[in-house]
């Protein structure tokens, strides 16, 4: 159908790159394993929303800006990379929640939590400012469209949406078991801090090779 084949392969790939770690699974674990699984969650469908717009910018043409411009390429690089280091900044800044008038730390909350909605918009910005990946779709989906498709644009729509409704199961599944493991774990909540801490350093790191990275 329009052109499409090797759908099941598709598939496969698409879930074994789903699978790779990086700034969007790092994300997940983070708001998982301090806020809970709904956290986690948020943040999911904030990737998959940034996921779209990708796949519907590449459709439409818009993503081959990146892959010829290296000047639209550099701009979205640095936007990109400066959010990620500022996230893993404000990851190193998490402090214990306190607790009262007597300043006690709250074992059941021990990081300070943030809204679902701000997460939200952490997992859009971070998916949707990375330019590599609009430069992946571009080179990855049009392998499994037939050069005579008689809509090229659609087609590339289905897979993308295909692949981004695999890869949400993947992130959902990501939070539920993290959130478990953490659970199961009780992980103390100066543990948590630092676990949230350690998050920071490896986004400061992503968003620094984000920074380094070359347009290919």
């Amino acid at each position: 159908m329009f052109g499409i084949h090797d759908l099941t392969l598709f598939i496969i790939s698409g879930l074994l790159l789903n699978i790779m770690p990086g700034p969007d699974s790092l994300l997940i674990m983070t708001r998982s394993a301090t806020q809970g699984w709904r956290a986690g969650s948020a943040a999911a469908l904030g990737i998959g929303a940034g996921t779209m717009v990708h796949v519907l910018a590449a459709a439409l043409g818009l993503s081959a800006l990146l892959s010829t411009s290296a000047a639209a390429f550099t701009v979205v690089k640095w936007v990109g990379a400066a959010y990620i280091v500022y996230m893993g900044v404000g990851m190193l800044r998490a402090k214990l929640r306190e607790g009262g008038d007597s300043g006690a730390a709250k074992p059941a909350d021990p990081v300070r939590p943030q809204a679902w909605r701000k997460i939200f918009l952490q997992g859009f910005l971070t998916n949707v400012l990375n330019p590599k990946v609009a430069l992946f779709f571009l080179a990855f989906v049009p392998q499994f469209i037939s050069a005579d498709s008689s809509n090229k644009p659609l087609a590339f729509i289905i897979l993308g949406a295909i692949f981004n409704f695999n890869g949400m199961l993947y992130c959902h599944g990501l939070a539920l078991f993290t959130a478990f493991a953490s659970a199961r774990l009780k992980i103390k909540p100066l543990v948590s801090l630092w676990l949230n801490r350690t998050m920071g350093g490896l986004f400061l790191a992503l968003g620094v090779r984000l920074a380094l990275s070359e347009q290919r």
